[in-house]
């Protein structure tokens, strides 16, 4: 056991309501061994006794001992700020019997048992949630069937397929509706805390005809809870040019029952709640008695009326309008329409309009219904909540990632040819295909017993949006070297806290750029954009390869960094977006491109460079470590493969023609991603083979003439691993230390302990800010200089490394001299940015781009950890004095 416990834990977002929380936490090597994960408890000074974890091992160490683990609990008090992870006693630990989560199997289904929901799952074929019933036993419950009242029926995903016909000028417009058929179902975790079902499936037309997108759908229960959590990730593989996407979502049927007037609908909007029923008790005669019922109704509350005393209101309901359908439409990320109709072939009629809706919906009768939170609603529109046959006996709640309210999707691609010299475009073939991408969404349910209050839907809705996650402290992230070197904040001097005030200025930049560019929407939020056109006032939208970031020059890296260090929830939910767009969209998940992503581009999938340093798994494994998010799992063990895509499109095509070798790589960006996948697979799955595939690599790097400074190019066989070099001076050198080389390569070393792989990051990191008649001399002339020296500012991380690793104050003095000289170094944005005039006024930083943004800071937190004591202190005051005068 860890001679570090107690570890203090606290809330990145404390949960709202009663929540089931899952997080990572990193160990030391040797620290924990795999016979200690089952001691641990969560304990509190507010707790009578520690909670009880359900913990697993997430990644290993070379000998064996854990390197990160997952834990999770269930907690029901949010106002308990700390918590510390500690070892228990066999009865601490332990999940009393009577609240523990059980799984049954049967021939067809899975069913689950939190001790409040009963959820019966198919595990394949037509419809996803057989039915949801809330346990006998529920002294909170109105009526109750022989095992409870049942809160959902059903529940199946749903697809509208658009299907456009131009014929003599008419465009013709049909729509194909699909519905889920599961093909697998796994149970991925059964424990006494928490369940995982794993479904895979395809979306079959109702005709039968045709299946197409694919989906993953996970099912999170945890014990004691009436809440699910669903993780939904779907995958296109159609013709964009033929299959347009009209809507996409998640259909529940909720038993509706009593009289319309007890029956209720909710639907969040900016700050408050749509609040109203099939029947309402407003008429043109309501007053009296009956206005405080109608207070009542529209804050969920039951109504019983006396059918003698109250017989004339009673007539005037009866011929009253009665309002089955209700719909909430973000049709942009700032604004929504929220309408409601009377039946099927009647009009849909405005109730209500506003800005950002809060993602939220309810629908239920007197003994209970059916909450949904969907997370990111309004940024990843256009999104919505339908509910339609409130009046009857079931109604049908609709949670839609893409409304088919709005225009359907189209994922063409932006021109029919590519513009490599005048827009940067990075390969002569198009290649804009969006066949093999996908997109993740998160929504939550919650079986209730009866309506919930404003305030608990309000809370709903903030646990949606923000779901409940427990984090380590910035120190204990840093003194277990989590994901390799970086540094703490530190402004213990005025040159090391301007340095900070850099680094929190160009986050703050990014976050009002977010805001006031409007960088949103379903397939593009969590993306920034790459490069600034300053004499339209607007970012490179249209402009090849500078227009969405995908990406490049690793902004994830320094997103995930400037959390670790600081802390922060707003960071952590930049890089989550983040992640969740660049693992997602920016990949191929099957298709001639699997494993491998698109370079940045005006449309994310356009770009005809189709690289594996897009989609490796040193972007996404923060994430997954921090959380356990098992899709990004996913993704991560999908790209360890990656190279073999590389035979079928060769990354160096255009300067290397079909020889004796399978494919050619360069050892940074490719090799690199490659070592990267590799890399998470061996430490989560203790997989040698990966691990050997990176020692073949690295013996051949060390028996090149230059070692890693040799090349960068190498002809490659994926087969074998073997890379052969084509020479020590050819092509690309920026790349290798741009792409997250460096940043993978030593926390690599940290598992290899090789003293030569590191001797040779050093060398590299040293070499590359050389005078030229210094290059020269180390090389014996082999390294020309004259290719792909020109970007200091990319080199500093690596280089940092070498003046580290060889006490070097020459290179450390080169460093900041980058750095401080380099205008992230020099300006502070928030004052430098100016007003300007696009489509709207907006604050502007006419020379930005994001691949300096992101490499200046990643390699700045870099740097202060690694030769922090260097830091030119006189030379920092100087600037300073420079900049204020």
């Amino acid at each position: 056991m860890s001679s570090v416990l107690p570890i203090s834990l606290r809330w990145l977002h404390k949960p709202k309501v009663a929540a089931g929380v899952t997080w990572g936490v990193p160990w030391n090597k040797g620290e924990l061994s795999r016979s200690g994960l089952d001691s641990f408890c969560l304990a509190a000074p507010e707790l009578e006794k520690p909670l009880p974890l359900q913990s697993r091992p997430a990644a290993y160490w070379p000998d064996g001992s854990i390197k990160w683990s997952t834990h999770t609990a269930v907690c029901l008090d949010g106002d308990i700020p700390h918590y510390v992870l500690e070892r228990s006693s066999a009865a601490a630990g332990a999940v009393d019997a009577c609240t523990a989560l059980s799984v049954q199997e049967t021939e067809d289904t899975y069913i689950v048992d939190t001790g409040v929901i009963r959820c019966t799952v198919n595990k394949s074929g037509a419809g996803l949630i057989r039915s949801i019933v809330r346990s006998r036993g529920d002294a909170e419950l109105a009526m109750e069937g022989p095992e409870g009242a049942e809160i959902c029926s059903g529940g199946e995903l749903v697809c509208i397929r658009e299907q456009r016909d131009a014929v003599s000028g008419d465009l013709t417009v049909r729509e194909e509706r699909f519905t889920g058929r599961t093909c697998s179902a796994i149970l991925e975790q059964d424990g006494s805390l928490r369940a995982v079902l794993k479904l895979e499936g395809r979306h079959r037309s109702v005709a039968g005809q045709r299946e197409w997108i694919p989906y993953t759908l996970r099912l999170y229960f945890h014990a004691g809870l009436e809440s699910i959590r669903l993780v939904h990730t779907f995958h296109y593989d159609g013709n964009p040019h033929q299959d347009y996407i009209k809507g996409l979502g998640i259909a529940f049927t909720v038993p509706m029952r009593g009289p319309h007037y007890n029956r209720h609908v909710r639907l969040a909007g900016d700050s408050g709640l749509f609040s109203e029923s099939p029947k309402s008790l407003h008429t043109r005669r309501t007053k009296g008695k009956y206005r405080d019922w109608f207070t009542d109704q529209t804050e969920g509350r039951t109504v019983v009326f006396d059918p003698d005393e109250d017989a004339y209101f009673l007539g005037l309901l009866d011929d009253s309008a009665t309002w089955d359908s209700f719909k909430l439409v973000q049709d942009s990320s700032g604004h929504y329409l929220i309408r409601k109709r009377t039946g099927e072939g009647c009009v849909w009629i405005k109730a209500a309009e506003g800005g950002r809706a809060g993602g939220l919906g309810y629908v239920g009768s007197p003994d209970g219904g059916l909450a949904i939170g969907i997370k990111d609603f309004w940024r990843k529109h256009p999104s919505g909540l339908e509910a339609c046959g409130t009046a009857g006996d079931a109604a049908v709640f609709t949670a839609w990632f893409w409304s088919p309210d709005t225009e359907a999707m189209d994922l063409r691609h932006y021109d029919t040819k590519t513009h490599v010299e005048s827009s940067y475009e990075g390969a002569a073939e198009l290649r804009a295909t969006p066949y093999g991408i996908a997109n993740t969404n998160e929504l939550t349910l919650w079986c209730t017993s009866q309506t919930p209050g404003t305030e608990l839907l309000q809370r709903m809705q903030e646990e949606a949006a923000s779901p409940a996650l427990l984090v380590c402290e910035p120190a204990y992230y840093h003194d277990t070297h989590a994901f390799g070197f970086w540094s703490l904040p530190d402004r213990s001097t005025p040159v090391k806290a301007y340095l900070e005030e850099r680094l929190d200025g160009i986050i703050a930049f990014y976050q009002e750029e977010v805001e006031q560019r409007k960088w949103y929407g379903f397939w593009d939020y969590g993306d920034f954009m790459h490069s600034y056109d300053p004499v339209r006032h607007v970012w490179n939208y249209d402009l090849g390869g500078c227009a969405w970031q995908n990406a490049e020059l690793v902004p994830n890296m320094w997103l995930w960094v400037t959390f670790l260090r600081t802390g922060r929830a707003d960071v952590f939910r930049m890089a989550e977006a983040m992640t969740r767009h660049t693992s997602e969209v920016d990949v191929y998940h099957f298709g001639e491109y699997a494993g491998l992503g698109s370079r940045h581009n005006v449309v994310h999938w356009g770009c005809g460079c189709k690289e594996a340093r897009i989609a490796m798994a040193g972007l996404h494994r923060y994430y997954y470590y921090l959380t356990g998010d098992e899709r990004i799992g996913d993704i991560m063990d999908g790209v360890k493969d990656a190279d073999y895509s590389t035979v079928t499109l060769d990354p160096m095509r255009a300067y290397f023609p079909k020889d004796e070798f399978p494919t050619h790589v360069r050892v940074g960006p490719d090799w690199a991603a490659f070592s990267s996948n590799w890399m998470t697979r061996w430490e989560r799955f203790e997989d040698t083979f990966y691990r050997d595939k990176i020692l073949t690599g690295i013996d051949c790097i060390k028996s090149a003439n230059l070692r890693l400074l040799s090349g960068p190019t190498y002809g490659y066989d994926p087969k074998t691993g073997i890379l052969t070099g084509m020479g020590d001076d050819n092509w690309g050198r920026h790349l290798a230390i741009s792409m997250g080389g460096p940043q993978v390569w030593l926390e690599l070393a940290a598992m290899l302990e090789d003293p030569e792989w590191e001797e040779m990051l050093a060398e590299f990191g040293v070499f590359y800010n050389l005078p030229q008649e210094e290059k020269d001399a180390w090389s014996g002339g082999l390294i020309t200089g004259k290719l792909r020296f020109e970007h200091p500012v990319l080199s500093v991380a690596i280089a940092a490394y070498g003046a580290y690793y060889h006490s070097d104050p020459a290179t450390a003095e080169r460093c900041w001299t980058i750095l401080l000289d380099n205008p992230f170094g020099r300006v502070n944005l928030q004052e430098e940015a100016e007003r300007a005039t696009y489509v709207a006024e907006l604050n502007e930083i006419d020379w930005i781009n994001t691949n300096e943004a992101s490499q200046w800071s990643l390699n700045t937190i870099i740097s202060l950890e690694l030769i922090g004591a260097s830091v030119p202190e006189e030379a920092g005051q100087a600037r300073e004095l420079e900049i204020r005068k």
